[in-house]
Formats: C-alpha cells, structure tokens, sequence
C-alpha cells in the first residue's frame, strides 16, 4: 500500500512549478500503477499552452474558474465539479481567471517520472 499526503509531497521533489502553473505529483511511474496522479494549480490570471501529444489526461476542476480552448476548436468554461478529457492528444490553451487560481486533479497515462516540464511547444517528452 502507498499512502502519502499531498502537504509531504508538496515539500519535496514532487513538487514542480513554473510562471503558469505548480504540479504536485502524489503518484509517479516508480509507483508501477500504470497512471500518475496529480494536484495542479493553474495560477489566476494565466495561460498556459499545453499539446500532450505523449500522454493522455484526464482533468477534475476543484476549485477556481477558467476555460480551456482548443486550439482550431472550441472553447470550453472550467469551474468546480468540471471533468475534462483529452483523449485526442488535444492541443490547447489553459487559463484561470483572475478570481481565484483553479486547483485540478489530474491522471497520466502513460505515468510521468516527476520532473517533466512543458517544451516550447506544449509537450511532455515520453519516458521508456
């Protein structure tokens, strides 16, 4: 069994951040689960431009408010009880308005090792 709480994780290794965004990464592929399991921040009155073309991912809002915009596509609202897909390897644009910073739940499949960064274009790079 892994227990940890998200406070430990937050004061280690596990925690990443940028301008945009802080990433808690609570389950990683050392786990062996299949998946990895984070609490993200996306802070208010950002964007943050984001094409998983490596990984699939499945988003809970939390808390806070914002949208998230397809590139070439819609744009969809994002507030508490919110859960979206990105089952197509959707390229988009991810903002939180300026209210309050939107607190997501997020799943990997394939799992993140832990210190992945978004390149200039949007992309988690995919670890064998």
């Amino acid at each position: 069994m892994i227990v940890r709480t998200l406070e430990e994780c937050r004061n280690s290794e596990r925690r990443v951040a940028s301008e945009t965004w802080e990433s808690v990464r609570m389950l990683l592929k050392d786990d062996q689960m299949g998946f990895s399991f984070h609490i993200t921040t996306i802070f208010k009155g950002t964007e943050t431009h984001i094409h998983y073309k490596n990984h699939l991912e499945s988003v809970y809002c939390m808390s806070g408010e914002g949208e998230i915009e397809v590139v070439g596509g819609e744009t969809y609202p994002i507030k508490p009880g919110t859960l979206y897909i990105l089952d197509k390897h959707d390229e988009h644009f991810l903002r939180a308005y300026e209210g309050a910073d939107m607190v997501m739940a997020c799943v990997f499949n394939p799992p993140i090792t832990g210190q992945e960064v978004h390149d200039e274009n949007g992309v988690y790079p995919l670890v064998d």
